[in-house]
């Protein structure tokens, strides 16, 4: 049995770890007695974690790629096929494991999911005209109301940008590229890659 001087200390003791373990201030936890369910390690599903090798999954990333014929949410109910639903998912899953200054990597491994038909054109020019043109112009020669006043704004037909390949005008779109703002998180990435169709016609004039 317990004497009382006994019990007083086991109380005293407890009320004594309870007020250590609480404090006044919001973001401070106070004791904790099990760190690691505190500060669990959590993973980006479609990037590797900085610095981790994965050998096993395709570019390192920490989900493998979905099973074929698999339709993302996203595109859920849309009539395209399902060969281009999986391109498509196949593109987003590559290109978010590719980071903002990796060009390169853009231009090697991304290409566009949609064939150039022209209803997929008339879309990425109705695109095009939302979130381009002010700068762009209309005929893609830099001469768009907001693009005059920017100066510089480079031609999609000149020497510079005649060639440029897929990959790379989807990730300009995607993270900007000097005076041009990312616009990844404007628009859909179905809706980048119409853009990159209508853009391949403007470098042609």
């Amino acid at each position: 049995m317990f004497t009382n001087k006994t019990k007083s200390l086991l109380v005293s003791g407890v009320i004594a770890l309870s007020l250590t373990a609480c404090k006044d201030k919001h973001n401070d936890p106070g004791t904790e007695f099990a760190p690691n369910m505190y500060h669990s390690v959590g993973y980006e599903p479609m990037s590797q974690s900085e610095g981790d090798t994965n050998h096993i999954n395709p570019y390192g990333m920490n989900m493998r790629l979905p099973v074929k014929g698999t339709v993302p949410r996203s595109n859920f109910g849309k009539t395209q096929s399902d060969s281009v639903n999986a391109k498509l998912l196949q593109m987003d899953l590559i290109a978010r494991n590719i980071k903002s200054g990796d060009m390169a990597s853009s231009e090697a491994m991304l290409s566009n999911p949609f064939a150039p038909t022209e209803k997929n054109l008339e879309s990425g020019k109705e695109q095009y005209e939302r979130f381009c043109q002010h700068c762009h112009g209309e005929a893609g020669k830099g001469d768009g109301l907001v693009g005059k006043k920017y100066a510089g704004v480079p031609v999609y037909s000149s020497d510079a940008l005649k060639d440029v390949n897929d990959g790379h005008i989807y990730h300009t779109i995607t993270h900007g590229k000097g005076r041009m703002w990312a616009h990844g998180s404007q628009i859909s990435s179905a809706d980048r890659w119409k853009i990159v169709l209508y853009v391949h016609e403007l470098q042609k004039q």
